[in-house]
């Protein structure tokens, strides 16, 4: 036996965890140069192919959530002994910074001077840029925010190019005059993979049409009156027998006059109001598939801006909704309405400006993307989806793909087309790639026409779909056609993280483009996270008012409170719902991190192996399995189950029942533990807390670098993360809830006959037999006078239903 009359001091003197110290780490880690990537390694790559957040507005706490999640992934990889490449990028091209910025200064695009729109811009994604990038900082994301790009740079926007023209030199890209869908708000040709859907109400018009071969009226419900004038064919579900008789024959259209066959074809809803259906250029997709797949000639009867054409006769010049009105009331002049339901139905919108969709034909520019949808499907069998139920979504979007990628736009803001048509013979002349072009406003960089040797040229002023830039985010990331040694050790991308609400865009893009440039898949990994949702259950939007900043609340709970929340609060995959009390609940957590830490600053760190007893072993064993749970999901890209296994394991077990049980030990002022068995509680406690400080550490790295520089020196981000130890694996694992179960029935008891923990229990406990190994700490934590491991008397009070405790 053995006194120890030492008095122990906690190292870390502050009694809690100030915030603001979050700022002062942010520079130390920057002066430190502590996540800075370097080319020359000699470790393993481990790539992000980090998503580049859209400078149309400020992150709220689900998009902060979001790149919380991924700087948690980057943490993990470095700290297992990866060089982690982790760029940071901002989205600058395209429609979605036009629509604002035309919301903002309330004009239109094509009324405001090309430069000076572009100067509009500019400014404003300037300004978003700034917000953006100081959250980023203020949320502790490791990635390379000093070096970060922007997709409208020179330098992007030269590789963006430079693809083009390799992919146009292979005939991978065409120009064609074709059936496009339009958006009459932004005056731009979008990609079915921008359509969206809204539900609206509108008329269901039933409208009679005479058969001309029997003179017999057949009604036709329509929710496109307006387009009678462009109907080739109507058409019935083979199964539908009401009109297996007009098989062959012919309508004639009302007010227009024009005949048009009847056919059987299976698009044809039997239940989708009379059975017959008008088959237009174009109410929708899915006329559009039957005119190509009956080769139907179309007519186009709505302009560019929305209004009617000549081919819509008395209607031209009219507004879409008001021609459809107009239209109605003449039909039911004519004594042609046979009724009209108010329905609620989908209808196609632009995915940015919210307006109704067209189908026009229009000359733009495509990229071959239906010979490449079976390619495409083995490409993703090689990939490895997390969660994997995602891979499903993408692989029903590539086989439900239609058209080829429409990718020029009649826009202003994106990188040019670089092609310049030869003004005598037209032929388009694209230059060298590497630089970056403007041919709306630079003269070209040749002097003759490469087929005919003219001199004189017209610079392309249409820009590509925004797309066309995010797509090759990888490549730009790994040094394509720039540095050919960083490329071959990046490439493919180890990570692509991103949302499930662009599966179909970015990341179809992504792997379509960067297949047909290399012949690779674009990276090995796909993390697909779900999205940031407010108190409700409700997507946030500034037009709801439901936007919650995350700046305020790092300021009132700090960036490791809301970090704790975006790992812990849903699996990876599932949305997550903001919730202050559980940001608060995380700042308690962390909290008690500290005090656990400061408690355990008292004691001696023991770096020489000691002999451990029962106890020890039995937390360490626990330990081992949430090591294991830990990487197991972090390799699977996941924070929800290390975050949850950590916080219960250093709370409900360690803290509350492990520490309690060795204080007497460790300060073993009654002199009843040998110093041997001491030691043993010492570097237990600091083995078990170094363990949840660097497992923690990705997660929530302010609070634990901190605690870690007090503790033992260096920062706990250079430190490798633990990894199980066989020596931890025994027996005594199994009886850490057994200890769980004593306790709790001790303390139960001694709160119902109203003895305070720290006093003496006067009397004999019965234990079980199992738990004999740790006995010594047991009677010396619940103060018991008499432990005993024997069959209780008769007259004994049993106090634990779960486990056999009697008091006596």
């Amino acid at each position: 036996m053995m006194r120890q009359k030492a008095t122990f001091k906690p190292k870390i003197a502050e009694t809690r965890w100030n915030i603001e110290e979050e700022e002062k780490l942010l520079e130390l880690w920057e002066k430190e140069k502590l996540y800075e990537f370097n080319p020359n390694t000699d470790k393993p790559i481990f790539s992000i192919d980090t998503p580049q957040p859209y400078a149309s507005g400020a992150w709220h706490v689900g998009a902060a959530a979001h790149y919380a999640q991924i700087d948690m992934v980057a943490r993990y990889f470095r700290m297992l002994g990866y060089e982690v490449l982790f760029p940071f990028g901002i989205d600058r091209n395209g429609l979605p910074v036009e629509v604002q910025v035309e919301k903002k200064y309330g004009i239109r695009a094509y009324e405001v001077p090309r430069e000076k729109f572009i100067k509009m811009c500019k400014s404003f994604l300037d300004e978003v840029e700034k917000e953006i990038l100081h959250i980023a900082w203020r949320l502790g994301l490791s990635a390379n925010l000093k070096g970060y790009y922007q997709t409208d740079s020179p330098e992007y926007r030269a590789l963006t190019q430079a693809t083009f023209i390799e992919l146009w030199r292979r005939g991978l890209i065409y120009e064609a005059e074709q059936v496009v869908i339009w958006c009459p708000g932004c005056r731009t040709t979008i990609a079915e993979s921008e359509v969206e859907y809204a539900e609206k109400y509108t008329d269901l018009v039933y409208i009679k049409f005479k058969v001309k071969e029997t003179g017999e009226d057949v009604v036709i419900a329509t929710t496109r009156p307006e387009l009678l004038c462009t109907c080739a064919l109507v058409i019935f579900n083979p199964a539908d027998k009401r009109y297996k008789h007009l098989e062959g024959k012919h309508v004639i259209v009302p007010i227009f006059n024009h005949v048009v066959p009847i056919r059987a074809h299976p698009a044809a809803k039997i239940e989708f109001g009379t059975g017959l259906v008008m088959v237009c250029s174009f109410g929708d997709l899915t006329d559009v598939r039957i005119f190509r797949e009956l080769g139907l000639k179309h007519k186009i009867a709505i302009n560019p801006d929305g209004t009617m054409n000549e081919v819509a006769g008395p209607y031209k010049g009219l507004k879409v909704d008001e021609a459809r009105r107009r239209i109605i009331e003449d039909l039911e002049r004519q004594g042609l309405i046979v009724k009209k339901e108010r329905i609620k139905h989908k209808v196609p919108i632009c995915w940015r400006s919210k307006d109704p969709l067209e189908f026009i034909t229009m000359k733009e520019f495509f990229l071959k993307q239906m010979e490449f949808k079976d390619e495409m499907l083995k490409l993703i069998e090689k990939l490895s989806f997390h969660p994997p139920r995602y891979k499903k979504l993408l692989e029903d979007w590539i086989k439900s793909i239609s058209m080829d990628w429409p990718i020029s736009r009649r826009r202003y803001y994106g990188t040019e087309i670089p092609i310049w048509y030869c003004k005598k013979c037209g032929h388009p002349n694209l230059p060298p790639p590497g630089k970056y072009y403007r041919p709306w406003c630079e003269s070209p960089p040749f002097k003759k026409c490469e087929k005919c040797g003219a001199s004189e040229f017209i610079g392309e002023t249409r820009v590509f779909d925004t797309w066309m830039d995010s797509s090759i985010s990888p490549l730009f990331i790994a040094g394509y056609l720039k540095d050919k040694r960083l490329f071959r050790k990046i490439f493919p991308v180890s990570l692509r993280p991103q949302g499930y609400d662009i599966i179909r865009t970015w990341l179809y893009y992504t792997l379509l483009r960067v297949y047909q440039l290399t012949g690779k898949a674009a990276f090995k990994h796909i993390r697909i996270s779900g999205m940031g949702l407010d108190e409700k259950g409700e997507a946030m939007h500034k037009s709801k008012g439901n936007i919650v900043p995350p700046i305020p609340v790092i300021k009132k709970y700090g960036a490791d409170a809301l970090r704790f929340w975006a790992a812990s609060e849903s699996k990876l995959g599932d949305n997550y719902r903001y919730s202050e009390t559980k940001i608060r609940a995380a700042a308690l957590f962390i909290t008690k991190l500290w005090n656990i830490a400061r408690f355990i600053s008292a004691f001696p760190y023991i770096k020489e192996k000691v002999k451990l007893t029962p106890t020890d072993y039995a937390i360490l064993g626990v330990l081992n399995d949430v090591i294991r749970e830990y990487h197991e999901s972090f390799k699977q890209m996941d924070t929800f189950i290390p975050a949850n296994k950590l916080r219960y394991f250093t709370w409900n077990i360690f803290a509350s029942h492990y520490i309690e049980l060795v204080k007497e030990r460790a300060y073993n002022r009654s002199g009843i533990f040998t110093e041997e068995e001491q030691k043993a509680a010492w570097y237990t406690l600091h083995t078990a807390l170094r363990c949840i400080l660097k497992m923690l550490a990705p997660i929530i790295p302010f609070v634990t670098d901190a605690l870690w520089r007090r503790l033992y020196g260096g920062s706990v981000h250079k430190e490798k993360l633990p990894e199980p130890v066989s020596e931890w694996d025994t027996k005594y694992k199994e009886d850490m809830s057994e200890i769980m179960k004593f306790n709790a029935a001790i303390w139960g008891y001694k709160k119902k006959m109203n003895i305070p923990l720290r006093e003496t229990l006067k009397a004999t406990v019965y234990a079980p037999e199992r738990l004999k190994p740790y006995a010594k700490d047991l009677r010396a934590m619940h103060k018991i006078e008499k432990l005993v491991f024997s069959k209780p008397p008769e007259k004994a009070c049993r106090i634990s239903d779960e486990i056999g405790v009697y008091v006596a």
